[in-house]
């Protein structure tokens, strides 16, 4: 079982950066695929961005692509996302998921640990 807690999420004005971590125990981690999720009001979670077990294989939702940049440090159990430009339609809890399989995934089906969720706020 895979433990992750997430930080680094705010308020901050459109145009902002922000860069959420990751933090995960398990001795197992650089065997395990990472994943960013988010979830607004009222919506369905989200896929975000998604990093195998060795970084080698790395894909973005289409609405974060060129803004965020989704990297892991297996040496510190960790996975991160950085935000750039941001606007208020990332306005979102933000999830890390940690899929066993070590792939790499957009399917939050295939994740079978998640954190508790970070908010990123994003004001106009």
């Amino acid at each position: 079982q895979v433990l992750l807690a997430e930080s680094g999420g705010g308020l901050v004005q459109t145009g902002a950066s922000l860069r959420l971590s990751c933090a995960a125990t398990g001795r197992t981690f650089s065997t395990i695929g990472m994943g960013w999720f988010r979830q607004a009001p009222g919506m369905e979670r989200e896929f975000v961005a998604t990093i195998n077990y060795n970084s080698l294989y790395i894909r973005y939702a289409n609405s974060v692509k060129g803004r965020f940049t989704i990297s892991r440090d297996n040496a510190k159990n960790a996975v991160y996302l950085q935000m750039e430009r941001l606007s208020p339609e990332d306005t979102a809890v933000y999830y890390c998921a940690a899929d066993r399989r070590g792939l790499g995934t957009a399917l939050p089906a295939d994740y079978t640990s998640w954190g508790q969720g970070t908010q990123v706020t994003v004001s106009s």
